[in-house]
């Protein structure tokens, strides 16, 4: 179970998927792999569900698939053999959960208070779906959650969309976010598969939220250094001395001596730096562990901040948790 909670953290977005013709299945997995989002809850809401799963296990075998809005043990037998690696459930059903259980499936029922929560407490869950979540509260209810409730995550469903993926994405307590909005009925009808990895695409990036944090300036030495802050405070970024470097304002971090990065490096900010190492290793980069802070007990998740292995034009770049 951990371990599958944590490939849905690091790939953050489970999408909800609703097909009324099983011939889709398989052109849309790989719209949503090639959109970076390589999951997908195929919702028994339709009678396509079992065959739909069948054929992106088969022809996708890497992708994290799993069977959504599983109401009964036989919707759940029936997922289980077409291959679905996770149970959805949209309310809490204890002797369907318990049939997962002893099956050994993930399973994450459907909670909206602390009642429910409690139900999977017991179960021995760790991880439930918060649903659904907008009209149950949405990010304030869940940061309500997080003081009873410490060691349990959720993955919020129902209402949660681009504009708003991002205040849940950063609340500690969030594994992953479900969501359709990426899954245009009239693109799946039509074909219109690049489209969907285009929605996929900007989904991916709503839900790191990626911003400009600083520009590191490698100087030579502290009096470099600090001649080099006098000359940015002439454009009103006041110096800040510290330890290791110089801040002007929030824009220029001037380091009192050569740091990482030919020419310096650049600071962005995300919602999740553990969920944005995951992101970049599918391009190639790797985190510089050595250089990474964390927000709590040393060497555990979530981290803080952390360099990337690769400079991009002679720039090294590093990873800041946006609170």
């Amino acid at each position: 179970m951990n371990d599958l909670v944590t490939q849905m953290r690091d790939i953050g977005i489970i999408p909800v998927v609703k097909l009324d013709d099983p011939k889709h299945a398989v052109p849309l997995a790989r719209a949503l792999k090639d959109g970076g989002i390589p999951a997908a809850e195929i919702t028994f809401r339709t009678s396509a569900a079992e065959e739909s799963i069948k054929a992106v296990v088969k022809a996708e075998p890497d992708m994290l698939v799993g069977a959504g809005t599983v109401t009964s043990i036989s919707q759940a037998k029936t997922a289980i053999a077409a291959g679905a690696k996770f149970i959805v459930c949209p309310g809490f059903n204890a002797e369907l959960v318990d049939f997962c259980i002893e099956q050994k499936i993930p399973v994450f029922p459907g909670i909206t208070g602390p009642s429910d929560i409690m139900a999977g407490i017991s179960k021995g869950l760790k991880t439930l779906k918060f649903f659904p979540a907008e009209q149950s509260g949405g990010v304030a209810m869940l940061n309500a959650f997080a003081g009873p409730f410490p060691d349990i995550s959720f993955i919020p469903t129902g209402g949660v969309n681009e504009a708003n993926i991002g205040n849940y994405a950063k609340l500690k307590n969030v594994a992953a976010c479900g969501g359709s909005w990426m899954l245009k009925a009239d693109l799946i009808e039509k074909g219109g598969w690049a489209g969907i990895t285009a929605l996929c695409k900007t989904a991916v990036l709503a839900l790191h939220g990626f911003t400009f944090a600083h520009v590191g300036i490698n100087a030579a030495d502290e009096g470099d250094a600090r001649e080099t802050a006098a000359l940015l405070e002439l454009f009103g970024f006041p110096a800040i001395p510290g330890n290791s470097s110089i801040f002007n304002g929030t824009a220029f971090e001037v380091m009192k001596k050569p740091g990482r990065g030919a020419k310096g490096h650049i600071g962005i900010k995300t919602w999740n730096v553990d969920r944005a190492i995951a992101y970049f290793a599918r391009y190639g980069f790797k985190p510089v562990m050595e250089t990474a802070s964390y927000a709590g007990e040393p060497g555990k998740s979530p981290l803080k901040v952390v360099y990337l292995d690769k400079e991009i034009n002679g720039f090294a770049f590093h990873l800041i948790a946006n609170k």
